[in-house]
């Protein structure tokens, strides 16, 4: 069976125009396509072009060359804007300036108000997405007085009451602390595995993008390398070459390989615990 296309750009490249009407090229004709289901992992440094694409993904910016399909709509189908933002929904990086609402449910609120939902169908949908991130106890708290997690939760809550195809969290944890990032990771993995919500993770933490299906790696405005978590740690070399780090992990392993000590390839944290008790109850 043939797997659902939901994202398609198409020969896209981009430019923002600079001071004296000189143009920096961020994308240069990238071609790539996401899939129903997907859990991707889009990983590089400061400039590569990686946050650009996120905003094409969802119609905030347009192409200047080549074309962007969502669900088969051309984003600069103007007529059709909202239907490809009720496809792609948005998760940026401050938590502080998503909030609008003046309560947890107000704030939820606003995007399908913008929709014209009806009433009814609005506290559905409401009840609804707050309990599928975990924060249905808070439908009537003040958003400011919430922790950074719990308000990037907010966010995705209202992200997920318009019923998106799509979640990009576009440097969504690069704000919070540790707990606040897992928080908003173990949630978008829970909806695309329970929910079947295809995520795009746009980060520059490589532990972020271990339990990706795919891992999508730019630099200079185009793909440098598209392959399985496995397979793009498994070269931390080409990957710091392109200024990216390593998963813990991996960092670890190689560091004992270097001294004598073999592991088999690692990515998770857990996993490396679990061996390294195993070889000293050996030793």
């Amino acid at each position: 069976m043939t797997e659902e296309r939901l994202l398609a750009l198409q020969e896209v490249s981009f430019a923002y125009e600079g001071e004296g009407g000189q143009k920096e090229t961020v994308l240069n004709r990238i071609n790539l396509d996401i899939h129903k289901g997907a859990f991707v992992s889009v990983l590089g440094h400061n400039g590569s072009g990686k946050s650009t694409l996120a905003k094409l993904m969802n119609a905030l910016l347009l192409p200047k060359e080549g074309t962007v399909l969502v669900t088969g709509i051309d984003t600069r189908d103007g007529e059709l804007i909202w239907e490809v933002r009720r496809h792609v929904g948005m998760v940026f990086q401050n938590p502080d300036n998503q909030i609008v609402g003046a309560t947890v449910e107000d704030d939820v609120a606003f995007g399908l108000e913008n929709m014209g939902t009806d009433p009814a169908e609005m506290r559905t949908r409401i009840r609804e997405s707050l309990q599928a991130v975990g924060m249905e106890a808070h439908l009537y708290d003040q958003p400011h007085r919430l922790s950074g997690g719990q308000k990037q939760r907010v966010a995705i809550a209202g992200i997920m009451a318009m019923r998106p195809s799509v979640l990009i969290l576009d440097e969504a944890t690069a704000m919070l602390d540790p707990m606040g990032r897992r928080e908003v990771l173990n949630l978008a993995r829970r909806l695309n595995r329970e929910e079947g919500i295809t995520v795009v993770n746009i980060t520059h933490f490589p532990e972020e993008a271990v339990f990706s299906d795919r891992v999508i790696v730019m630099r200079a405005g185009q793909v440098e390398w598209d392959g399985t978590a496995a397979e793009v740690f498994a070269d931390p070399d080409r990957l710091q070459a392109l200024g990216l780090d390593v998963p813990f992990a991996v960092r670890v392993r190689h560091a004992l390989a270097a001294e004598g000590v073999s592991l088999p390839f690692i990515l998770h944290q857990e996993e490396l615990v679990e061996h390294l008790c195993k070889l000293l109850l050996k030793r």
